[in-house]
């Protein structure tokens, strides 16, 4: 197969590294209430912030006549509204620098012939999903700004099940073109980390589903609900089912038994596989839980809760980690040898 260069490797690690930053950005926007400060959705030209103090009251005045600022800050002044306005801005500007700082290599890689068969539709994929990222991203804002102050919480899942799993494969391609990887050829790992990952990623979905109910606020205590094992008004909404995707109580229920189940199953995982990288992920899932009991008791601190998200996406990182490494052997390495 046709070498690619190391380069070509480096370049995804700081891909990889900025989309996890965008997580951990996202986060705290939600967590500050900032996302909905922006109004319009100019993705060619809205990269420059307000410039004159003009400016500033003109945005300002379009934040005041959305529902949030009509409904939940209609006092604010232009001070109060740059604190969750930069934040958003900062959001959305990462965004643009991720499509460009993964664009333009690319270009310039498929142009000078250093990438092979393999990776060019991959990265394409890359690429185009990328690009509805951002569009995703603008229809969960949209979400915000018509009647509710506040936005969707499917779009809002959505936008973050889309990011960690842009995450998840750059991480699985760099994987992919370490020279020499370890590889043990263990079919029984594999599956167990293939149905961890995917457990996880419903975990997530669930955590999304709080965080867009601002349900992690309606219990505060551990391991009880407010003093219930199995709490009231699990089933308050009908018809019954409904009560898993919109109710706060039963959605902080269910987040918390399947996070219990997962770092179960990891740590089942360690135990009958105890390697270095599974040793990792039961330590990185016993860490995660810590930060979801932490977020619990502390009634959703903003900063323990980025540290929740950003522990979620170190946790797929770590099985991610485990399920390549438990494939057999290739007969020819996907990145052939790396140069450089």
């Amino acid at each position: 197969m046709q070498q690619v260069p190391a380069s070509v490797r480096q370049w995804l690690i700081v891909v990889a590294g900025m989309i996890f930053f965008m997580i951990v950005i996202g986060a705290l926007t939600r967590l500050t209430e900032s996302g909905l400060s922006m109004v319009e959705w100019r993705p060619v030209t809205g990269w420059l912030p307000p410039l004159s103090d003009v400016a500033w009251q003109a945005e300002l005045q379009k934040y005041l006549a959305s529902p949030q600022g009509r409904m939940v800050n209609h006092t604010f002044t232009v001070p109060e509204f740059r604190e969750i306005f930069w934040l958003e801005y900062i959001h959305r500007l990462w965004g643009r620098l991720i499509g460009v700082v993964f664009a333009l290599p690319l270009a310039w890689f498929w142009w000078r012939g250093a990438l092979n068969a393999h990776l060019k539709p991959r990265l394409f994929a890359l690429l185009v999903l990328g690009g509805l990222q951002g569009a995703l991203g603008w229809a969960m804002v949209a979400s915000g700004l018509v009647d509710r102050p506040s936005v969707s919480h499917y779009r809002l899942a959505a936008h973050l099940m889309l990011a960690v799993v842009l995450y998840a494969y750059t991480v699985w391609l760099i994987l992919d073109l370490i020279p020499h990887g370890v590889r043990r050829g263990d079919p029984k790992t594999a599956r167990k980390s293939t149905a961890l990952i995917g457990f996880l990623l419903v975990v997530m979905i669930w955590g999304a589903f709080m965080a867009g109910l601002r349900a992690g606020t309606a219990h505060n205590t551990f391991p009880t609900m407010s003093g219930y094992w199995i709490p009231p008004g699990l089933f308050d909404l009908s018809p019954g089912w409904v009560n898993f995707f919109e109710n706060g109580t039963t959605i902080q229920f269910v987040h918390r038994w399947l996070a219990k189940l997962l770092f179960l199953g990891v740590l089942v995982m360690a135990w009958r596989a105890p390697r270095s990288e599974t040793l990792a992920a039961a330590a990185m899932a016993f860490f995660q839980l810590g930060l979801g009991i932490a977020t619990i008791l502390s009634g959703v601190s903003i900063p323990i809760a980025t540290l929740h998200q950003a522990g979620a996406v170190l946790l797929l990182t770590a099985l991610i980690v485990v399920r390549h490494r438990a494939m057999p052997s290739p007969q020819r390495p996907v990145s052939a040898i790396l140069r450089g």
